[in-house]
């Protein structure tokens, strides 16, 4: 029977053009190991139904999220069925295909001397998808992979030699594909819009606070550090990076980011390299320049930089240690007496800087790792002072980061007298904290103390004026001067009438 003129399935070999007249990937990188990949895909239909393969698509592709349209909304595409096969060709693809059948190997003797070898491949040995093989209970499968061919009537777990495949098939896959089904009414000729989500890119930023070795003023250079590892490279690619938590299900098993023009370091075209926006619940940050992600590739761009941000040193002297008392209710915490006694002798070095326009920033950053160094003024040299993580801070907060120890600053903290009375439904606590400067030059240390007894309480008594930071937690803020011990006491009365 003669088929219908509808029914004509007209192949296009492959959508491959010159890199010059291809429009430029687009693409959106989460900071959750994703990216949504924006491309142009030429479509040249006839009527009825067209088979038309892609290879421009990642191999980390999810297929289901595979959109394609006309940008312009005036051509419906109908997608009448879509196939992914992202398992190119290898040399374990090639043992698959070919189980069960005998193929020559090519076996080279130390002096290069080249015999054939025949062999039949019993098992290949390969997982398709490069996978991890499970059971029906979602458990990985422990089993060896290795190919099994049968020369000379034994079995051998490895190849003899290098192995020599038949002509390969016409539908063999050297690029991960999609092939699509596309009906036509009409033919039409347009460049649509392929959108989808593929993992294996991700986007992290890190940054560098160098302080001088007086002062407080210090540069703060950020960085943003791109990894693909989706299988393609992407050439002159923009990109927009998308900083928050997105929800995304998981399978079963520009405010400028810079500060103010005038104090910014402008690149030749005179733009940030990087400009910021708040987008629905998260920000979005766009690159000014197009960037070439190659597979396999990390690579690092500068987005913020500024030589005028006010970072405080804070020594802070939390000497509790309660660590051992982890889910003990409140009675408990009021009737032992030992509670809260515990302490050490650690001054914690803080770091803090206000994010606003008037310290040099005043813009939202991302979550990264934060690195400090201080530079010796002997002989200019910088070195590596400790380092932590910022979480991602909208313009107007304040950041503060611990960043080691003081070697020269020692707090002892000791509990002068407790009295529990139960008829009273009251308890009375002292304690005395010792500070010990061995610097050159007076220091404030901010000393924390958590009235943990009880939510009702009273300072009775106190060597030291005192900020209230939240209910259950105050703050003796005290300068010590060079080699001198200064004593913080207070008294506090607990009420649970």
């Amino acid at each position: 029977m003669k088929p219908s003129p509808l029914l004509v399935i007209v192949s296009i070999a492959t959508l491959s053009v010159p890199s010059f007249l291809q429009a430029q990937p687009s693409l959106t990188i989460y900071n959750q190991n994703f990216a949504v990949v924006r491309d142009q895909v030429p479509l040249d239909l006839k009527p009825g139904d067209n088979v038309v393969p892609y290879t421009g698509v990642t191999a980390q592709l999810e297929p289901d999220s595979v959109v394609l349209r006309d940008p312009a909304g005036k051509v419906p595409l109908t997608i009448v069925d879509q196939g992914y096969r992202a398992d190119t060709l290898s040399v374990g693809y090639m043992l698959m295909l070919n189980e069960g059948k005998t193929i020559d190997f090519i076996v080279r003797d130390k002096d290069n001397k080249e015999t054939i070898v025949k062999g039949k491949i019993i098992r290949s040995g390969y997982t398709p998808g490069g996978g991890v093989v499970y059971d029906n209970y979602g458990n990985p499968r422990s089993s060896d992979n290795s190919p099994i061919i049968e020369v000379g009537g034994q079995l051998r777990f490895s190849l003899p030699g290098e192995p020599v495949f038949p002509k390969l098939a016409d539908d063999t896959v050297l690029k991960p594909t999609l092939t699509w089904r596309l009906a036509a009414s009409a033919p039409v000729k347009l460049d649509a819009e392929l959108s989808y989500i593929t993992n294996g890119l991700s986007w992290k930023s890190s940054y560098n606070v160098v302080a001088p070795e007086k002062g407080d003023t210090v540069d703060l250079i950020g960085w943003v550090t791109f990894e693909n590892n989706s299988g393609k490279e992407f050439t002159n690619a923009t990109v927009k990076l998308l900083a928050g938590n997105v929800n995304k299900m998981q399978e079963a098993r520009p405010v400028v980011m810079a500060r103010a023009a005038a104090a910014y370091a402008m690149d030749a075209a005179g733009a940030p390299p990087v400009t910021e926006k708040a987008f629905d619940e998260f920000h979005l940050y766009t690159l000014t320049r197009s960037v070439t992600l190659h597979d396999r590739e990390t690579k690092q761009v500068e987005f913020v930089q500024s030589a005028s941000v006010k970072a405080t040193t804070l020594y802070v002297f939390d000497g509790v240690a309660l660590d051992n008392y982890r889910g003990w209710d409140p009675m408990t915490i009021r009737n032992n007496p030992d509670y809260g006694t515990q302490s050490n002798k650690k001054v914690w070095v803080m770091r803090e800087f206000k994010n606003t326009k008037e310290n040099g920033l005043g813009i939202a950053l991302p979550a990264g790792r934060v690195r400090f160094y201080r530079r010796d003024d002997a002989d200019g040299s910088v070195q590596f002072t400790g380092e932590n993580n910022l979480d991602h801070t909208p313009e107007g907060e304040t950041v503060r980061l611990y960043t080691g120890d003081s070697f020269d600053l020692v707090g002892e903290r000791k509990r002068l007298d407790y009295k529990l009375e139960n008829n009273l439904k009251q308890a009375t606590e002292s304690f005395s904290i010792t500070l010990r400067n061995h610097k050159k030059e007076p220091v404030e240390i901010r000393v924390v103390e958590h009235l943990y007894r009880w939510n009702n309480w009273d300072i009775t008594a106190k060597s030291d004026d005192f900020v209230k930071t939240d209910a259950q937690t105050v703050e003796f803020r005290v300068t010590v001067q060079p080699e001198v011990e200064k004593v913080v006491t207070y008294t506090a009365v607990y009420n649970w009438r």
